[in-house]
């Protein structure tokens, strides 16, 4: 296996690999991100370090882009899921509430603290929101033009709380999901993983998305 100064970055958990790439994004004056997931979480924790540098002064960017693709409020999603068939009755509409008020309280949160730097530092900010008709199995966050960061929502057999029921489900934990990065010049490999990602979300925000509307 390749190991050289040329190999491939190796995978890192989500957080670990995501917060650096994106704080480096925001050294550019402008910057653009796309993503696609299921919740925003991953991306939201992320934007928290390069806000703090803008804050601290460290950063100035000029414009900021940021489009994020999510699972619609109107399908059946595949996942989280009970894991036991008996309860699917009762513990999918439950797992269904919790996670929609996560998509929108995440969704809401990225919004407010980018669009908030248009007053304090009168960046030119634009957050915009679409609706997928499925349930992403990979998460994917595009950086600049120049970056494609992937990773699988890899399912698992999990014990949840939601308010006062136990739960056990099928679900994913997207922050430590591994996560891929890929670079455009770093090989003929990188470069075309980069380009047909792109492609692949431009698809996807152009034909089969949706407006999103964060309300419960």
């Amino acid at each position: 296996m390749a190991t050289g100064p040329g190999a491939p970055a190796p995978p890192q958990p989500t957080m670990a690999a995501l917060v650096p790439r994106v704080a480096a994004a925001f050294a550019a004056p402008h910057v653009e991100i796309d993503a696609l997931c299921l919740t925003s979480v991953s991306l939201t924790l992320a934007v928290g370090e390069p806000l703090r540098q803008i804050h601290a002064g460290r950063l100035e960017p000029a414009k900021i882009d940021v489009r994020v693709l999510l699972p619609s409020r109107d399908i059946d999603l595949a996942f989280p899921a009970p894991a036991d068939g008996r309860a699917a009755g009762h513990g999918a509409p439950v797992l269904r509430r919790r996670w929609l008020a996560l998509r929108n309280a995440q969704a809401q949160v990225l919004r407010e603290n980018l669009m908030a730097l248009r007053t304090t530092h009168g960046v030119d900010v634009h957050v915009r929101f679409r609706a997928l008709p499925f349930t992403p199995p990979v998460q994917l966050y595009l950086l600049g033009g120049s970056e494609a960061l992937f990773a699988y929502y890899t399912l698992a057999r999990l014990e949840r709380e939601v308010g006062d029921e136990h739960l056990v489900v099928y679900d994913a934990e997207g922050t430590r999901a591994m996560l891929f990065a890929f670079e455009r010049g770093a090989g003929p490999r990188d470069t075309a993983f980069v380009d047909q990602s792109r492609k692949w979300f431009e698809a996807l925000w152009g034909t089969i998305s949706s407006e999103l509307v964060l309300t419960p």
